[in-house]
């Protein structure tokens, strides 16, 4: 069964960027992954260029820069042969999943879905709109029909996160053999990398990361600088909160604050270093899906955190957080001042942080299912295929539509 699958051509929405957002980890790990298996590993993207990329060709792995609307692709997918094609986000999806289809038919079609982009949208419409969110209004949203869809038309959809599976399941209808639970790939944390990791008293500070590209990320930098900052620093003073992450705008460096200890500082080399040494990190974020990358790194290098139900969702409960977990910006700023003052507290939290990674991230245990899974798929793809009708009605469908209007653009865009 092992030599059914040989290569694997990923298609990437933009190139990965590790040191930018949690996606780019992702991407990085599946990778990885992959060529431990032994696989050739083809990337392609239509994006341009990126200074911050990580270097695919060190790694062993083949790239290709690619072109949407294009039947350049076609003969670049037909030529590849690859046993397994996996899309990056549903978008990536819709622009070449049919080019796959056409060329590539025995090809294992895989989507990545990052984090379900429609619950995020529509979280984030109903805040902006000032009323709470109810799973229904998924309903509504142009995305979710797309997203749906886009997962229908796949054999295996990823999902990085168990509450996400639940939205698909409960409220779409989705049958469980279209989606694999597959969350941040990590070794476990040993005890000597837990003892070689500063103390309480060695630490100083609040630390907050995020992509500020990432509306969520900026919202949360909004709300801990209008409303959060203040209350923590009512209760300590001295105290100084650095916010770092990808791609600061003009905006984002107006709010920087030093007198009141309020630092913007932009994108950071090593997260390691910056979240080692700060004692608690603050996560408050009001809206978003997915699982957030700035908390699992925050337990993997032993700080607390302070963050919020939509921060805390797909990675642990309430009452068995690394941290705190509150909703309202005094709650917020008075938890998180309570966490940087008491050691025991502290240490207790950072402490369930240690177990809480290693029991949701290992690697070993969900890399290795995932690629059995590929495996068992691969060699009984057509018999997977037959019982998903809905996804190949959708293809047909999709073939009808997309592919003369790729045509017609391509025709005009010569």
């Amino acid at each position: 069964m092992k030599h059914s699958i040989q290569h694997i051509f990923i298609i990437g929405k933009v190139w990965p960027e590790p040191g930018s957002s949690a996606a780019g980890i992702r991407m990085i790990q599946l990778i990885r992954l992959f060529i431990e298996e032994g696989w050739k590993v083809t990337f392609a993207t239509a994006a341009g260029d990126s200074e911050f990329a990580a270097d695919l060709e060190s790694m062993g792995v083949k790239t290709a820069a690619i072109k949407i609307n294009s039947s350049a692709f076609d003969s670049l997918i037909k030529k590849s042969d690859p046993d397994v094609v996996l899309f990056d986000r549903f978008m990536t999806e819709e622009q070449f999943g049919w080019r796959v289809a056409e060329q590539c038919p025995e090809a294992l079609r895989v989507l990545d879905t990052e984090d379900l982009h429609c619950l995020r949208q529509a979280r984030q419409r109903a805040w902006n709109g000032g009323i709470e969110f109810d799973p229904p209004m998924l309903f509504d949203e142009e995305s979710s029909k797309r997203e749906i869809a886009s997962i229908y038309r796949c054999d295996l959809s990823l999902m990085i996160s168990e509450m996400e599976i639940n939205f698909l399941k409960n409220l779409f209808n989705v049958p469980a053999n279209l989606i694999h639970y597959l969350p941040y790939l990590y070794d476990p944390i040993s005890k000597e990398q837990i003892q070689s990791l500063p103390g309480f008293e060695e630490r100083n500070g609040f630390v907050s990361i995020g992509n500020f590209l990432h509306e969520p990320n900026w919202n949360a930098v909004l709300w801990l600088k209008e409303e959060i900052w203040p209350g923590i620093r009512d209760r300590l003073p001295d105290a100084e909160l650095h916010i770092y992450g990808a791609y600061p705008t003009q905006k984002v460096y107006q709010l920087h604050e030093p007198e009141n200890g309020f630092f913007i500082k932009g994108r950071v080399e090593n997260v390691e270093d910056v979240i080692r040494k700060a004692r608690v990190l603050l996560a408050p974020l009001r809206f978003g899906a997915g699982l957030k990358g700035k908390l699992v790194d925050a337990m993997m290098y032993g700080t607390p955190s302070v963050s919020t139900p939509v921060g805390a969702e797909g990675i642990a409960k309430r009452n068995d957080w690394c941290g705190m977990i509150q909703e309202s910006a005094d709650s917020i700023a008075e938890d998180a001042a309570k966490l940087y003052l008491d050691i025991d507290l502290w240490e207790k939290c950072r402490d369930t942080g240690f177990r809480i990674f290693n029991e949701k991230f290992n690697k070993a245990l969900y890399g290795d299912k995932f690629i059995v899974l590929l495996y068992d798929l691969k060699s009984s793809l057509t018999r997977h295929r037959r019982n998903n009708f809905t996804g190949a009605m959708l293809m047909h469908h999709t073939i009808a539509s997309t592919k003369y209007m790729a045509k017609w653009i391509e025709a005009k865009n010569r």
